[in-house]
């Protein structure tokens, strides 16, 4: 068991911040930074990079990584009163040897278990014990999966709450010729109209400006057709019942000083979450959220990508 266990390498990465990389037989990878345990690279067998990272991206603790799949925890966004999208993402996570079991959904030859515990200064800020765990897998079809485990491990016997997402960011050919299926007749809050609460059209979502909601109720599959890479991104998602979509487009990118500003382009954020309704954990209880990522050719039907086949 023990060979099949480490099937990772720990490398230097940006600014000497240590990284985990793994490898899959075809040639497919995926790098994921200890600070933050935060996922920047997503490959598949030719090589094409599947994540997108802000060219303007900051290797620089504490400021967090712009791109590839940030951790929002314990707070997303400004739905408390921690700093945006909380602690997770700008912390040093450690490797765990020995974790808990968790059964593997897919023959995943490479993977990596870490763990974050918070510090003396982590629980002055939120009171809270908890051991975060989170398992990168690369399958043996260059599906890439997240899986986390929240613990409550406060001795006070008082539980904690919580909002939680994977901020992923998908490279996108252009934005201008994408579609997300999957999210059609929702309700959503607006968060550039204070989140209000809106229900989407019946119609795919396209996108011709700034773009930031918050879909409620959400299907566990959702998925991302690039017209042009005839690339489907197709996610899959357990224990996150909302999905963030997010596109900055040409003004906010201005604003956003570690997100280049032609970015937008070729970028966009569907995250899986869990905001609308928090999650609660008594000692001793654990959450666990599962995001798994695959990209599959798209096919062709009278001239549109066919999204049925992707989301049946």
């Amino acid at each position: 068991m023990a060979t099949e266990r480490h099937h990772f390498e720990l490398a230097k990465g940006i600014n000497g911040l240590d990284k985990i990389v793994l490898r899959e037989s075809r040639g497919r990878s995926a790098e994921v930074y200890l600070y933050g345990s935060h996922v920047t690279s997503w490959k598949n067998e030719n090589g094409e990079e599947l994540l997108h990272l802000s060219s303007k991206a900051i290797f620089k603790p504490p400021k967090p990584i712009r791109g590839g799949i940030p951790l929002c925890f314990p707070q997303f966004s400004n739905f408390g009163t921690l700093e945006s999208h909380g602690f997770a993402r700008n912390r040093i996570w450690e490797v765990e040897a020995n974790p808990p079991p968790l059964p593997l959904n897919s023959c995943s030859s490479a993977f990596v278990d870490l763990i974050l515990r918070p510090t003396e200064e982590d629980l002055k800020i939120w009171p809270h014990n908890f051991e975060f765990r989170l398992r990168v897998a690369l399958g043996t079809e260059g599906e890439l999966t997240l899986t986390s485990r929240i613990r409550n491990t406060n001795s006070d016997g008082k539980p904690f709450t919580f909002t939680f997402a994977y901020h992923t960011y998908f490279s996108v050919s252009d934005i201008n010729e994408v579609r997300v299926e999957g999210l059609e007749t929702l309700d959503y809050l607006d968060n550039l109209k204070n989140r209000e609460r809106f229900t989407e059209q019946g119609d795919a979502i396209t996108f011709e400006s700034e773009v930031d909601k918050i879909y409620l109720s959400t299907p566990t599959k959702i998925a991302i057709l690039d017209h042009e890479k005839k690339r489907t991104f197709v996610i899959r998602k357990d224990g996150l019942a909302d999905a963030v979509v997010w596109n900055p487009w040409d003004k906010k990118s201005k604003t956003i000083s570690d997100l280049g500003d032609e970015d937008y382009k070729y970028m966009l954020c569907v995250e899986a979450a869990a905001i609308e309704r928090p999650i609660t954990l008594k000692p001793g209880e654990e959450w666990k959220g599962r995001l798994e990522l695959s990209a599959v050719p798209s096919s062709y039907s009278s001239g549109q990508l066919d999204p049925k086949k992707v989301l049946e």
